[in-house]
């Protein structure tokens, strides 16, 4: 099954929930925990990016994501809660050769110690990616190694908050360039009633290395259901790049995705 199959599924899926009298509608703060990187509940996330026009060349990618989420209480080693996360990506990239490669790209793994629960929440943590990629189109080919750091604020009204990873290549193939990035994504997520909100989620993108960047800007919509223990919630977000750096980085994606939350 491509990339397209599985994301036409899960929209599919999130519509059935949608109108199965099975589901009620999500109050603000369970809307809030599936939005929420750092609740501490198991999740499997099912991301989306697709960019149909990129600066400086005709081609399109796509990126999509499984994101399973596993949180970690504390124990006698680590005396704070711990959220563990894993990124599989299913990327299309094009071809130098010509048309497109589409397959598995770098597995990142990161673990986050969760610092603070206040009315801030603060969590710091490792991270690794994995050179797992199935063409040399779709990764670094390189191991690479950082620090993740999140910040959250909530309320009823309104999710706001920020996720910045750092890494830079320490081992892998010799004929491969050294790498070192930087991601930030600031998040702003308004409830609305009836589970519905409003988000902006735009991850801004730095080769550090290379000195090419983008900073997307988007503006989207979502909503969150119960059915059970589970809250599941689909959005849609359209991002345009309002400053960039380089050819090949997106200039215009459409994100959306399905958040399944388990058990809290």
């Amino acid at each position: 099954m491509d990339w397209k199959c599985m994301v036409g599924a899960a929209v599919l899926y999130a519509v059935s929930v949608m109108w199965s009298p099975a589901f009620a509608q999500a109050s603000a703060d369970e809307a809030n925990k599936s939005n929420n990187p750092l609740n501490l509940a198991a999740s499997f996330n099912i991301q989306n990016y697709y960019t149909p026009s990129v600066f400086g060349a005709s081609a399109h990618t796509n990126d999509l994501l499984l994101r399973p989420t596993v949180p970690i209480g504390p124990n006698s080693l680590i005396g704070v809660p711990e959220i563990f996360r894993a990124t599989v990506p299913v990327s299309t990239r094009p071809d130098p050769g010509g048309g497109y490669n589409t397959g598995l790209g770098d597995l990142n793994l990161f673990d986050i110690f969760l610092l603070s629960q206040g009315d801030v929440q603060i969590g710091v943590g490792p991270l690794v990616t994995m050179p797992t990629a199935t063409d040399p189109s779709l990764g670094t080919g390189k191991w690479q190694a950082g620090l993740a750091a999140v910040a959250v604020s909530a309320t009823k009204a309104r999710l706001l908050g920020a996720l910045v990873q750092w890494q830079h290549s320490f081992a892998g193939q010799s004929s491969r360039p050294t790498t070192q990035s930087l991601t930030a994504q600031p998040f702003g997520i308004f409830n609305l009633p009836g589970g519905w909100y409003i988000r902006s989620t735009g991850t801004w993108t730095f080769d550090l290395q290379h000195g090419s960047y983008y900073i997307p800007v988007g503006l989207g919509a979502g909503k969150a259901w119960k059915g059970g223990s589970t809250i599941y919630n689909a959005f849609i977000e359209p991002q345009y790049s309002v400053a960039h750096s380089g050819a090949g980085v997106p200039k215009f994606t459409i994100f959306a995705g399905l958040n399944m939350t388990f058990g809290k």
